[in-house]
């Protein structure tokens, strides 16, 4: 199969003991899909896949579907090309500011907020805890974790308008090495 390498994200499957998703059945849900060479990565939903551009910008609404069908509960899927993530990788402010790599997460976008929804967004919301919207992605610098932090998936969806799933840095750097490894991984 010719096409591109995308990464599909899944929002809170597989934490604090619900939304149960087997990682093997997940890849099954992809590969009747008709997309190629699945893998996942942990088990909270992350998956690499191949597939001809087409079907990949219909993925997320094909997963969401096929989950509430087999498990009874809906999962957001975000999806981002190979050289999205590329650039999402190469373009984190808070690296180039020399912030602790483990400090880091990345908030994953469904659409992109508009100005006004970004403006609405509290800078001092949660004291040392610092993000930045760019396009489809908001970039996280937690200092002193996320367990406390008052930037939450839920104010992020409120605000913005939109629906975000969040990788810690760590996370976001493997998916972005298993889609540089799969062959022919442009788009």
């Amino acid at each position: 199969m010719s096409g591109g390498t995308y990464i599909a994200l899944l929002r809170a499957i597989n934490v604090g003991g619900t939304k149960k998703l087997l990682m093997a059945e997940l890849r099954a849900m992809f590969e009747a899909a008709g997309c190629t060479d699945v893998r996942t990565y942990i088990q909270s939903g992350n998956v690499v896949f191949r597939a001809e551009p087409a079907l990949a910008e219909r993925i997320p609404e094909l997963i969401e579907a096929e989950i509430a069908a087999a498990k009874g509960f809906q999962v957001p899927v975000v999806t981002r090309t190979a050289a999205e993530l590329s650039a999402i990788v190469s373009g984190n402010p808070f690296l180039a500011v020399g912030a602790d790599p483990a400090q880091l997460h990345v908030g994953f976008l469904v659409e992109a907020p508009s100005a006004a929804r970004i403006a609405e967004l509290e800078p001092d919301r949660s004291p040392r805890d610092a993000f930045e919207v760019r396009g489809r992605e908001v970039y996280l610098h937690f200092p002193n974790g996320t367990a406390r932090s008052k930037l939450t998936v839920d104010y992020f969806d409120r605000v913005l308008g939109t629906t975000i799933t969040i990788r810690n840095w760590r996370t976001v750097g493997k998916l972005h090495s298993m889609a540089e490894n799969s062959h022919e991984s442009q788009p």
